[in-house]
């Protein structure tokens, strides 16, 4: 630990030497100085002349102007204009479509302005061999099982994040090794004409050698493991969408899966409640329902806005027994931005499944995908009902640029952001007495100081120090990416 700690040290004092002026959050760029007085005008009314757009090889120009929150012939009070240009650039940036925005306002005349937006487009074709750890996460597989390369499905992955310039999305996975994946996705985000509405639709076989089957008391999972694929599963996914206004969005989705394991599985040796059958396999329904508020400045790295999630999940066509659930999610999260560089942010978070008693493939809390507790990383909390409040306090302490040693049109250099940070989490997580571990029914709490690494496309390096309420402590690293 103190090798990596000092290796993470050295290489931080080595960027430090390169450092020079970074335009607000990585890769948004404005300037306004010309139109600073504006700020207290508000009588003077502009019109906005014309918007002109530069940069976008692929991409249809009324793609970005959906995300533009002034329109050609409007007129608005000098005081707001600035403001509606930083919130469109921001918009426009979280299309995920681009890795710079500028919007600038020209004056054409004393009642007439120009909006000029530049963008430059992001790789949006990747044909790429793929790795994937079959671990929960990095830690989970670098501690608890040896960094064993191994547990390591790889393949070859296909993404077009822009298929026809719309914004739309085609993911195709062909994976080996510990586990096998053949899956194909397909996204329209704008699928009318007044592009408010989009669909999406997706397939997926994957096999596994390796079932948790069960979690121990001290929260551990139970591995069955074979030298044959004893977990199938299949699913289809098909859903709708609406956008109508900037911020709000409303998902419909209708889920079909079906899972086939290995009939020990489901004995009085391993787990009989694995699915509450007597089968061992299953096929069910999913109905699921979402509402999304996001007012962010960076969807990937947000330190401005606020954003609200709502979803309800029906699953299987009962109301008990079997794989029969419903289950509502709720998350929360408030970015401040504060005076010197320090932000601050705050995320609520809860989840409660009906009825109570569950099948264990129901039963997932803690420990899976972002839903985790900072310092609580080897661990698998189950159960029915949760919630979980995270507070956050960082400083931007060093951003520059690298110039590419050769010439790439959309990667002309690589940027560098780095946020030192103290959090404190807490959780709780109820399950049914016979389902319950050591870790269940109380308050639990986390803390510690990391440092966040932001590059290029807003990819994520997190390397925290954290303790928990067992007096454990230990360094983790998280890897996020958009790709």
């Amino acid at each position: 630990m103190k090798k990596i700690t000092t290796i993470f040290f050295i290489i931080s004092i080595f960027f430090l030497q390169y450092i020079h002026a970074q335009p607000k959050h990585n890769n948004l760029i404005f300037d306004s100085t010309f139109f600073e007085s504006l700020h207290t005008d508000t009588v003077r009314l502009l019109n906005v002349h014309s918007i002109k757009i530069t940069g976008n090889k692929k991409t249809k120009d009324y793609i970005i102007l959906r995300e533009m929150q002034l329109k050609m012939g409007q007129q608005i009070k000098a005081a707001h204009l600035l403001k509606k240009i930083n919130t469109s650039q921001e918009l426009i940036y979280n299309t995920n479509l681009f890795s710079i925005v500028t919007v600038t306002p020209v004056m054409v005349n004393n009642e007439d302005v120009d909006i000029l937006i530049e963008v430059l487009e992001r790789w949006y074709i990747y044909p790429t061999p793929y790795l994937k750890l079959t671990d929960r996460n990095f830690n989970d597989w670098w501690v608890t099982h040896n960094h064993d390369f191994n547990r390591v499905t790889y393949g070859l992955k296909y993404a077009d994040f822009n298929l026809s310039g719309r914004g739309d999305q085609l993911n195709i996975y062909l994976l080996t090794g510990y586990a096998r994946n053949i899956a194909i996705s397909y996204s329209a985000p704008y699928s009318n004409s007044k592009l408010t509405e989009g669909f999406s639709i997706a397939m997926g076989y994957a096999q596994n050698k390796e079932i948790d089957y069960k979690t121990t008391y001290n929260h551990k999972s139970l591995l069955y493991k074979s030298k044959n694929f004893d977990r199938t599963s299949f699913s289809a996914v098909a859903a709708y969408s609406v956008r109508k206004g900037f911020y709000k969005k409303q998902t419909f989705k209708i889920q079909y899966s079906f899972i086939d394991v290995n009939d020990s599985i489901i004995s009085t040796a391993y787990n009989p409640k694995y699915f509450n059958s007597n089968k061992a396999n299953i096929g069910f329904m999913d109905f699921i329902y979402s509402y999304q508020f996001l007012k962010l400045d960076n969807i990937n790295y947000p330190l401005k806005g606020k954003a609200l999630n709502v979803s309800l999940v029906k699953r299987g066509f009962g109301i008990s027994g079997g794989i029969n659930m419903f289950q509502l999610d709720l998350a929360w999260r408030k970015y401040y931005t504060l005076p010197h560089h320090f932000y601050m942010n705050v995320q609520l978070f809860s989840k409660i499944k009906l009825p109570f008693t569950q099948p264990f493939i129901n039963q997932r809390a803690f420990g899976f995908g972002e839903y985790y507790l900072n310092g609580l990383e080897y661990y698998v909390i189950d159960g029915v009902a949760t919630a979980m409040a995270k507070y956050n306090l960082s400083k931007k302490i060093a951003a520059f640029k690298i110039k590419m040693p050769f010439k790439i049109k959309q990667v002309p250099y690589l940027p560098f952001s780095f946020y030192a940070k103290t959090y404190l989490n807490t959780g709780f997580a109820y399950n049914k007495p016979n389902g319950s571990g050591m870790l269940n029914d109380r308050l639990l709490y986390t803390t510690g100081v990391g440092l966040d690494v932001i590059s290029l496309y807003d990819l994520r390096l997190s390397a925290e120090f954290s303790m928990n309420q067992l007096h454990e402590k230990g360094l983790f690293l998280h890897l996020r990416s958009i790709l």
